[in-house]
């Protein structure tokens, strides 16, 4: 694609970064095939190739973005899926996210808008005001009808039913190996995952620790600033990221570190990113450190022995997250590690399309998100499965309502087929609401 930015413009690292992924562009079209919002929508500005028309548009002649151009940018998923798809390399990641760092800069948004984005960005990194939102949450739901707005409505039907106590294993600690040492590393425990669903990082530590690890939860780590990047707000999405970094920095001094564990893939194709998102700063040699130690638990778990066979005889559909498979190019670690416990893998059809879920997507966008939803829900249903494994919170979040049968962390099933407990969403009532095990 043609660019005509100035000398002047270029002097700007991030308008620069944008030039070169625009100049990539051919204009083929392969992205419009695999994108979730262009085959609801049919409109060819709410697919990559549109949206990269509207960013260069904007972008090249400085304008103050307006409703239209933030409306499409905003119903992207950052699904990624059209860089999986893209045969000239387009990052299309960086594009938006600097479109939306843009936007977020220079547009007003109506005041329900930004009262809500306000609110989600102050709520959903925190875990205790999470917490507390949820509860909230749980108690307005049978009002829901009288909300006004899809996207609160949206907000009251996101909180679940039974809001797990807090894990103390989330601490700042070390966790010594069940088995001789292998390997080091720190766990992101994240954010909204530590309200939402306690044990899937219950049982990344038994699993790792089982398997000859030493697991440090690092003290001032804590959300990896995903949720905020991508609304634009880059202050603090920056903010988090740099907390992390500094971190987990300390305990690559103090004790050295193999590899920072992430068990959810939104998170985890963020900070594979803090190389670039701190390229021109004063960390930049910290960040490209950490991006270089940073992998998802399916990385790791394929270089330890995990233990062949043991699984109960279960069919597990497995549903990849796009932030996996498209962001990290992650696509048979977690089949494989579940065929190899024993487990029986299905796959959906048209396993490369997002459900909808992409961060705050289902709250900011119900209707669309709906609609994926739905679909992915069919395809996966149409494989009568007796459970669904997924390795991101936001998808197990998304499809667990109305999926029929357990929804999972693919963790938790490597867990129970390793010694560990049965996943407490695949119990009664009675049995999850037992006190979480405390692993120290």
């Amino acid at each position: 694609m043609r660019t005509e930015f100035t000398a002047r413009q270029l002097e700007n690292p991030a308008t620069a970064r944008a030039n070169e992924i625009l100049r990539a562009c051919v204009h083929c079209g392969f992205c419009t095939a695999t994108c979730p919002t262009y085959q609801v929508l049919g409109d060819e500005l709410d697919s990559p190739r549109g949206r990269i028309y509207l960013i260069k548009d904007m972008l090249e002649n400085e304008r103050v973005p307006d409703a239209k151009t933030v409306g499409h940018i905003d119903r992207c998923l950052s699904c990624l899926a059209c860089m999986t798809t893209c045969p000239s390399g387009v990052h299309y990641m960086h594009l938006v996210d600097h479109a939306r760092a843009y936007i977020e800069e220079r547009y007003k948004r109506p005041l329900t808008d930004r009262a809500l984005r306000w609110v989600l960005a102050r709520i959903l990194p925190y875990p205790t005001r999470f917490r507390l939102a949820l509860l909230g949450g749980k108690i307005a739901r049978p009002f829901a009808w009288a909300m006004p707005d899809a996207r609160l409505k949206a907000m009251l039907a996101m909180a679940p039913k039974y809001i797990p106590p807090v894990s103390r294993n989330d601490d700042p600690q070390s966790f010594a190996p069940q088995a001789p040492r292998k390997m080091r590393v720190a766990l992101m425990t994240g954010c909204a995952q530590k309200a939402l669903n306690t044990d899937i990082n219950d049982a990344t530590i038994r699993l790792l620790t089982r398997l000859g690890c030493e697991v440090v939860v690092a003290k001032g780590a804590g959300c990896c600033g995903a949720l905020t990047h991508h609304m634009g707000k880059e202050r603090e999405s920056h903010s988090a990221a740099r907390a992390n970094i500094e971190a987990w920095s300390a305990e690559m001094e103090a004790g050295g570190l193999d590899a920072i564990v992430i068990n959810t893939s939104g998170c985890g194709t963020t900070v594979k990113d803090y190389g670039h998102m701190f390229r021109n700063s004063d960390i930049a040699d910290k960040a490209h450190k950490i991006s270089a130690l940073a992998k998802d638990i399916s990385e790791v778990l394929m270089d330890l022995d995990l233990p062949q066979g043991g699984a109960a005889p279960l069919s597990v559909a497995y549903h990849a997250a796009c932030s996996l498979q498209h962001g990290q190019q992650i696509k048979t670690h977690p089949k494989t590690l579940l065929a190899r416990a024993g487990f029986t893998v299905l796959e959906p059809a048209d396993s490369h399309l997002c459900c909808g879920s992409a961060g705050t997507y289902n709250l900011m966008q119900p209707e669309i998100s709906g609609q994926l939803k739905a679909r992915k829900l069919a395809s996966l249903q149409a494989l009568k499965p007796q459970v669904i494994a997924a390795g991101n919170i936001g998808c197990m979040m998304q499809l667990g309502a109305g999926a029929g049968v357990p929804v999972v962390h693919t963790v938790e099933l490597l867990d129970w087929a390793t010694g560990g407990p049965k996943p407490p969403a695949m119990r009664t009532e009675t049995a999850r609401a037992q006190p979480v095990p405390i692993l120290r």
